[in-house]
């Protein structure tokens, strides 16, 4: 009798602890604590989930966890809560579909009944509901319809303060045992939340992770830009790389500006250019090109410095039939975005105040065969504007570049004609 009395005030007190908490602007409180008080068929639920979770301890190899639907249902009111109480303006259905299919292109039916959409950043096309939190194999995220906002699958004492807000059922993972035996009889040690150390902190980068990806993608709120650049930066990066979101110029240009061409990791640099959506071919970015124009000028001493260098490595790795991009690309797909790389640097050529010497057209005539040639022409040279004048006048170029670069038969004993004597040789048609 004693040691309930003592539970149910240890409960009462840190429950009047958590209301006065939630007056501040601490993104770990939420008016969550209010339903603990009113006992109602949303607390039962989030406190029986919550017993499970404790029992099992923190997931491990060792120490498998069952995840289902219902581990993250019974955090979406927390979740909804914690975003109103940060400010999240919450969008109309109409509004919020059309930015899921803008952002990372997949169609929210309403007319389905399931509560979430998956979207999974490993596999893009994988739809299958994953109910799994993100680790080295698994990294994906929900969509909740409806409820209209997006967040990670988070268990609850990875989101709540459960040892004030359900210290009764909390004061049960002192008793829990530390040890158990598994279906072939080996003891499997647990480790419980309460002895994570950081898990204060885990619970307020969660949160905040939730609050700033929402706020910036659904309320348009830039002061959550830097944060997240500086602590979410795969997600960040995946909105771009894979997921080919281009709108936003400010993360176009610090994704373009961190991304390099690598030969160790030579696709990487093709997705600033180019993403192959599920069931519907490619989209070129059209913004990316725009982006990299402002930042490409005359004499400057940056990075940028390269980005036509950047392009011509991609450009010779993509033209291999060996390179990844070959087997998922057909050679339509393959010639456009080579196409459209090679005449975004052609243009530097005929601008003096650069002093280009990449002969980039020249270098796409060397690398296209007769049939990609053919794609061309058939695909009205994909209706690039000055594509068919520069194309032809880059004959030359492809000349020099087969001979010095490719043949190798370039030497202080052997160097090619120049332009004019080359002219004679073959003039134009």
């Amino acid at each position: 009798m004693k040691y309930r009395i003592l539970i149910s005030l240890l409960f009462i007190s840190s429950v009047l602890v958590s209301c006065q908490d939630k007056k501040t602007d601490n993104p770990n409180n939420t008016s969550v604590v209010k339903e603990s008080l009113a006992g109602s068929e949303f607390n039962q639920d989030v406190n029986a989930m919550l017993k499970k979770q404790l029992e099992y301890g923190k997931p491990s190899f060792d120490n498998p966890y069952k995840y289902s639907e219902k581990d993250i249902e019974v955090t979406i009111p927390i979740l909804n809560q914690l975003l109103l109480d940060n400010g999240y303006k919450a969008v109309s259905n109409e509004e919020f579909s059309a930015k899921i299919k803008q952002i990372f292109n997949r169609i929210i039916d309403q007319k389905s009944t399931s509560k979430f959409l998956y979207v999974n950043f490993i596999d893009k096309c994988d739809k299958t509901l994953n109910y799994v939190p993100n680790n080295a194999e698994n990294n994906g995220m929900f969509v909740v319809k409806n409820q209209n906002f997006i967040t990670d699958l988070y268990l609850l004492p990875t989101i709540i303060d459960y040892q004030k807000i359900y210290a009764e059922t909390a004061l049960e993972e002192n008793i829990t045992p530390k040890n158990y035996k598994d279906a072939s009889g080996n003891e499997v040690k647990k480790y419980f939340w309460k002895d994570i150390s950081n898990l204060k902190e885990q619970r307020k980068k969660n949160i905040q992770t939730l609050i700033a990806r929402n706020l910036y993608l659904f309320n348009d709120n830039k002061a959550q830009y830097k944060w997240l650049t500086l602590n979410d930066s795969y997600f960040m990066e995946s909105l771009v790389k894979t997921f080919g979101y281009t709108q936003d110029a400010d993360l176009l240009k610090w994704v373009i500006e961190r991304t390099k061409f690598d030969k160790k990791d030579p696709s990487d640099y093709g997705k600033l250019f180019w993403v192959k959506d599920c069931n519907e071919g490619i989209r070129i970015h059209a913004n990316t090109f725009k982006e990299l124009q402002k930042l490409y000028a005359p004499n400057d001493s940056s990075q940028n410095r390269f980005i036509l260098d950047n392009i011509k490595g991609y450009l010779e790795y993509l033209e291999s039939s060996e390179s990844p991009e070959s087997k998922i690309l057909t050679e339509t797909e393959k010639v456009k975005i080579m196409a459209n790389l090679a005449y975004f640097a052609e243009q530097y050529k005929y601008n003096q105040s650069y002093k280009d010497g990449t002969k980039m057209m020249g270098r796409l005539r060397f690398f296209l065969g007769d049939s990609s040639r053919d794609i061309l022409q058939k695909n009205n040279y994909f209706n690039l504007p000055k594509f068919k004048e520069w194309w032809d006048n880059a004959d030359y170029d492809e000349y020099f570049v087969e001979e010095c670069e490719y043949n190798g038969t370039c030497g202080p004993d052997n160097q090619p004609m120049n332009i004019t004597e080359w002219r004679k040789k073959h003039p134009k048609k």
